[in-house]
């Protein structure tokens, strides 16, 4: 079965389904492809910035995202040597209307997204539904073949496929589109903790635990704490056991030593691979890559998918008048890239630059806090924190809804 669409995007993620919402506002006709059949995954990017709450405000989305179950993040820190806390980035002090760093379960957001493009005549959302391949025709690529999880197989013919399935991305790779990759010392480990049941959920701050080699970071949730645990490249958790990590945990975190029994198994623990990568050509004729699949972000300050909700945004903005005219072409896709490569190159060379000054000597034990001269730097002009807040909240160039998109706020249910 053939069929035909204007934009075919690749990826039920946060890239992809903000695109398929923007472009479905301008009138663009755009299907979805999701291969999983809901958007229901643990321990995928649940921070959502400044900048994306700014976005859904602009979308009408705002009452709606807050109703929400979320934690709200004002300040990142690192613990000093001799006990302090160093402030490394305040949120608080940032002039935008949501100084914080909203966390609320990714798939929330997705189906919060998905419900608004329910409401658009042209946006399609085929759930179960995996890109088997793409559709070339005189050098050019004209759509995409899919499979059903039912085994129902097809091809849609598109203007323009966008590949926004992550940084293992499937289109990228049959596009011939490599990836350069930098190194990145660590591999993070993902679990839950319960916490107490509390009513105010605002002002937390993240503060990471760096000693013995180990590096985590508890991340405040609506009933429980999400915590990453940075372990070098390549060291395999699961070979100790879990008594042996329930042990390392409970030394980081003594205050959790009496729930590290909810740890029953290894399987609790999930492993993501880390990458830190970037394409220098987002795009061939007729594709072209956004978010993970352009650029893959560390965990570091949590900025992939605000990064990539801001590709979506861009593309919306540089694409919609030539999908809808029927007119687009390769120097189209290249503005997209053009527009959105300073501010993933200067967020990514932050997250190296972390890397190398703080994780790094954590790990190889020579260090159990950051470089003295960041602790000098911020106790003398504690002004400073606004930078890194800035760069991680709203970030070198923010993007805003198009015109076309923009719609009056929507109350909350109930």
């Amino acid at each position: 079965m053939t069929e035909r669409t204007d934009c075919v995007v690749v990826g039920g993620g946060p890239a992809g389904m903000v695109l398929g919402l923007l472009l479905a506002r301008a009138g663009v006709k755009v299907t979805v492809l999701e291969k999983h059949a809901d958007f229901l995954r643990d321990f995928r990017g649940d921070t959502v910035h400044p900048s994306t709450l700014t976005l859904l405000d602009e979308l009408g989305l705002g009452e709606k995202f807050h109703a929400l179950p979320h934690s709200e993040i004002k300040q990142v820190g690192f613990p000093k040597p001799d006990g302090g806390i160093l402030t490394f980035g305040d949120l608080s002090r940032l002039k935008v209307p949501h100084p914080y760093v909203a966390m609320v379960p990714q798939w929330d957001f997705l189906d919060l997204i998905a419900d608004a493009g329910k409401a658009e005549p042209t946006f399609d959302l085929r759930m179960s539904t995996e890109m088997t391949g793409l559709i070339r025709e005189h050098g050019k690529v004209t759509g995409v073949r899919y499979r059903t999880n039912g085994g129902e197989e097809g091809e849609l013919r598109s203007r323009l496929v966008v590949a926004a399935d992550g940084r293992w991305s499937l289109a990228r790779r049959e596009s011939g589109l490599r990836p350069k990759d930098f190194g990145v010392p660590f591999d993070a480990w993902w679990f839950r903790l319960s916490r107490p049941d509390v009513t105010g959920l605002t002002g937390y701050s993240i503060m990471p635990v760096m000693k013995n080699r180990r590096f985590a970071v508890p991340l405040p949730r609506v009933g429980y704490y999400q915590i990453a645990y940075l372990a070098p490249k390549r060291e395999d958790l699961r070979v100790e056991g879990i008594e042996k990590f329930r042990e390392t945990v409970a030394g980081l975190f003594p205050e959790f030593a009496d729930r590290v029994g909810e740890l029953e198994s290894m399987d609790d623990i999930k492993l993501l691979d880390v990458k830190l990568n970037r394409l220098h050509r987002w795009h061939v004729e007729g594709l072209l890559c956004i978010g993970d699949a352009a650029h893959a972000m560390s965990p570091v300050g949590g900025v992939g998918i605000n990064l990539a909700v801001q590709d979506a945004v861009a593309t919306a903005h540089l694409l919609a008048k030539p999908l809808l005219s029927g007119s687009i072409t390769g120097k189209d896709l290249a503005k997209v890239r053009a527009r959105r490569w300073m501010p993933t190159v200067a967020v990514q060379g932050l997250q190296r630059l972390l890397h190398k000054a703080v994780m790094r000597p954590v790990m190889e034990g020579r260090r159990n806090g950051p470089p003295a001269l960041m602790i000098k730097l911020m106790e003398r002009f504690p002004r400073l924190s606004i930078l890194p807040a800035y760069m991680l909240g709203v970030g070198f160039r923010p993007e805003h809804a198009p015109d076309f998109a923009k719609r009056a706020t929507e109350p909350a249910q109930g």
